[in-house]
């Protein structure tokens, strides 16, 4: 049997969040390991990273130290990034990132 619809249904992508540059900087001392971190900020947040630097010593299987991100996040993923590293105690600071651009 074929049927007919007579609506048409359109499917409309989202509306695009604006999303900012930032550079995360996280200490590690002890609490979380840096696997650990990446992992749950892509699994869990969908968040994509790239590590600028990092600066991490390891004793009795624990991370100290610290490591900057750059991400490219919407202002609402940010604070749910933040709350997450509030509750595991780590401290972080993000500054906004604004790349040069020459003609």
């Amino acid at each position: 049997m074929i049927r007919s619809d007579r609506e048409l249904h359109v499917l409309q992508n989202p509306p695009l969040q604006e999303t900012k540059e930032l550079i995360l900087e996280i200490e590690l001392n002890g609490k979380m390991k840096l696997e650990h971190l990446m992992n749950a900020m892509y699994r869990k947040f969908g968040i994509c990273h790239r590590v600028l630097s990092a600066q991490i010593e390891y004793m009795d299987g624990r991370d100290f130290g610290y490591v900057q991100l750059y991400i490219d996040v919407s202002p609402e993923d940010h604070r749910r990034l933040e709350h997450y590293l509030v509750q595991n105690r780590l401290l972080s600071t993000s500054v906004e990132y604004t790349c040069r651009k020459y003609t």
